[in-house]
């Protein structure tokens, strides 16, 4: 069974509050925006929604926008999101 598309925007924007996380192209580090709170609440989100991130394999890069934890969640980044 397929499971729903996750919008990686709208689940940090509704993790953080922030309106710059809607930007898909947010430099989340740089702005500060990621924290390793934040980190922690959008994996355990994802974990409620089916996604778990396979961290020790995972391009830590691609956390650093949304656009590029979209690529993950997606399964079109380096290292798949299980699904």
């Amino acid at each position: 069974m397929d499971r729903e598309r996750i919008d990686v925007c709208r689940l940090l924007y509704d993790l953080c509050g922030d309106e710059a996380v809607l930007s898909p192209d947010a430099d989340l580090k740089d702005s500060g925006l990621m924290d390793s709170m934040l980190l922690i609440e959008l994996l355990t989100a994802l974990e409620d929604r089916g996604v778990t991130l396979p961290l020790t394999r995972l391009d830590r890069t691609l956390l650093r926008t949304p656009a590029g934890i979209q690529r993950i969640v997606d399964g079109a980044g380096p290292t798949a999101a299980n699904q």
